[in-house]
């Protein structure tokens, strides 16, 4: 087998969040009354790649920081001017129509135009192989794409993940699931694993070192990511630096931990966040539980805002959830109301 360390892979999440790149969006979604955007799925998708890439200590490279979009041609040249592996990138099936159809799926792409076109080829099936058994979205192929320059001017090899379609309905909920772009994250990274010919572990066969300010390595990037995952924005270069320790004990403050700014047994608990329904919720509730919460509300389109804080409105959300999934209708959130919220899919209907 080879060694993980021996390669650096790569992640790019298309279009941009912040502003939303014109058109990558569904159409209004009911309940809530806004599109979600492309964004909204590929920037978490990507980060929950990258962290679990350096989580099996392969070294990791963030092609697309920036929240906004950025030129293909300044992502090329970020690829090409280092010593990158290989390249994925996460997307979603994207349209201008405003109407909800019953196509969907999910598909891989490479290019034959890359100059290391069957490279390419076998690591889009590995991934495909892997992300098209995430029980949820069915596979629809691997197939070609030219022109994309992300695929063809690379110069590495080179995939590209459609998770879904937007103008699918229960696939746009999908969109915003943070298990399931989890799950998309991870299961690429299985995919990557298989071509290199890697072992890849999960999180719980992980053994989490101790960090702390000046502390490096793919842990620290892990770290990083995952903040990232929960809206601390800061650069997952590997390196435990000043922003890295105010994001830390931000964290910590917010999850009711020792702010200390040291990475432990319980900071990485609550990174990893394996049992959130193991927690009861209710109004004054916060942290990385009450986050996690939101998420799953707004995935099954329940209006609320999503800022770890457990307040009137989103108590109002989880009332409507239990009154519409037959549930005793008490704003708190225990094992009968997780069982319910916390599922991949379902949610209010179209």
């Amino acid at each position: 087998m080879a060694n993980a360390t021996d390669f650096v892979i790569a992640g790019n999440d298309e279009h941009g969040i912040d502003p939303p790149t014109y058109g990558k969006r569904t159409p209004i979604m009911p309940y809530i009354n806004r599109s979600f955007y492309e964004n909204e799925f590929n920037y978490p998708t990507k980060n929950y790649f990258l962290a679990h890439a350096a989580r099996v200590n392969f070294g990791t490279f963030d092609v697309k920081p920036e929240k906004q979009d950025m030129s293909i041609t300044t992502r090329v040249n970020r690829v090409n001017s280092r010593g990158i592996s290989l390249v994925v990138t996460f997307a979603y099936n994207a349209t201008v129509n405003e109407r909800f159809n019953g196509y969907g799926g999910l598909e891989v792409f490479w290019s034959a135009q890359n100059v290391q076109s069957a490279r390419s080829r076998t690591l889009a099936n590995a991934v495909y192989n892997r992300t098209s058994q995430n029980g949820y979205v069915r596979g629809n192929g691997v197939l070609t794409l030219s022109n994309v320059g992300m695929l063809s001017s690379v110069r590495v090899p080179a995939t590209l993940i459609e998770a879904g379609f937007m103008t699918n309905f229960n696939e746009a909920k999908l969109m915003v699931d943070p298990d399931y772009q989890q799950l998309i994250g991870r299961l690429s990274v299985q995919g990557v694993c298989d071509y290199l010919g890697v072992p890849y572990y999960t999180v719980e066969q992980t053994n989490f070192p101790t960090l702390r300010s000046g502390s490096r390595g793919t842990s620290v990037s892990y770290l990083q990511f995952r903040l990232l995952n929960y809206g601390y924005f800061i650069s997952g270069d590997g390196v435990f630096g000043p922003a890295t320790l105010n994001a830390v004990k931000k964290f910590q403050i917010d999850n009711s931990l020792v702010a200390d700014g040291i990475v432990g047994r319980n900071t990485w608990a609550k990174i990893n966040n394996l049992n959130p329904t193991g927690v009861t919720l209710r109004r004054g509730s916060r942290g990385v539980e009450t986050y996690y919460l939101q998420q799953k509300l707004l995935s099954k389109l329940y209006p609320v805002s999503v800022d770890g804080i457990f307040g009137p409105a989103t108590e109002a959300q989880v009332r409507a959830f239990q009154s519409e999934n037959a549930l005793t209708v008490d704003g708190i959130v225990g094992r009968n109301t997780w069982a319910k919220v916390a599922t991949i899919g379902g949610g209010r209907s179209l």
